[in-house]
């Protein structure tokens, strides 16, 4: 008997986790419309990256490289690729994992039916269910100038030299720590 309570308890609390949501895990970078990706964003089509780093670095990273001293540094920063002049907009975006951890309620259940009353306190469980969230980081980036408002439309004539810039930019962000350097490469 010992022996079936154990191998219960052992199977509900290895399968007791249901995932509701999970976070999409971008290897290099994604070209997709922003408000497709996460509702809040623009509907312009976006360089979207995962963002390893800790939260605000990117924005250090653009207000060092490109020197604004704090003004305009996630709208219109300026930039030149191929000879125009270009302006992109970054958002940060966490997406995080949701999962239900059914073994709380389970337990709490199992030890009401134990002691023979509905009105025992949760022991494990507060509301009946617990939610577990892991945050996943994104950098989402928009292009415009003054001829287009989406420089990453697949219309856009601009989009193969605005790509290989924001690769360029994504690749120098992910391999420096100290931003100060960059200052110094320009």
């Amino acid at each position: 008997m010992k022996r079936l309570l154990l191998c219960i308890c052992l199977s509900i609390g290895i399968s007791s986790c249901i995932p509701i949501r999970i976070a999409p895990n971008i290897k290099d970078y994604k070209i997709t419309k922003g408000k497709k990706f996460k509702r809040g964003l623009p509907k312009k089509t976006m360089f979207i990256f995962e963002d390893p780093k800790d939260a605000d670095d990117f924005y250090h990273y653009v207000n060092t490289k490109f020197q604004l001293d704090d003004y305009y540094v996630d709208v219109q920063v300026p930039f030149e690729a191929g000879g125009s002049h270009y302006y992109f907009s970054f958002y940060e975006v966490e997406i995080p994992d949701k999962a239900i951890n059914l073994f709380p309620l389970i337990f709490d259940v199992a030890v009401s039916a134990a002691v023979g009353s509905d009105e025992v306190e949760p022991i494990m469980s507060d509301d009946a269910e617990e939610i577990l969230r892991n945050g996943n980081y994104y950098i989402g980036i928009e292009v415009f100038n003054d001829e287009e408002k989406d420089c990453l439309a697949e219309t856009s004539l601009s989009r193969p030299i605005v790509l290989k810039y924001l690769r360029e930019l994504k690749k120098e962000y992910l391999a420096t720590d100290n931003y100060n350097e960059i200052v110094f490469k320009n």
